[in-house]
């Protein structure tokens, strides 16, 4: 995962590089939380451009930095989803909660 913030639009924005998993969902939670908690941003936009596989375990991901976002006062967006993930955040609801965003091409 990769992630950059830009000062000038208190943005942080991860793009997430691997399948989400079990496995790897410890690692991209740890990484955003620090991230997050570190920049203090205005808007959070996880970018799914990249991902190829994502199981239940995104789900609980995504509603968790959701909910400490919100604790911190910042908005979270997703951007740039697959056609499997946008299946996926479809049948769970998500998209009620969580807004999708476009991200600026010089931003992505």
């Amino acid at each position: 995962m990769e992630s950059k913030f830009y000062e000038e639009d208190k943005l942080l924005v991860f793009k997430i590089t691997e399948e989400i998993d079990d496995h790897s969902v410890q690692k991209i939670r740890r990484r955003a939380d620090y991230e997050i908690e570190r920049f203090m941003p205005k808007r959070v936009v996880f970018d799914f451009d990249s991902v190829t596989f994502m199981d239940s375990a995104g789900i609980g991901l995504l509603i968790g930095r959701y909910k400490f976002a919100n604790l911190l006062g910042a908005r979270l967006e997703i951007a740039n989803l697959t056609q499997n993930v946008s299946k996926i955040f479809e049948m769970s609801g998500i998209l009620r909660l969580i807004p999708v965003t476009k991200l600026e091409e010089n931003i992505a």
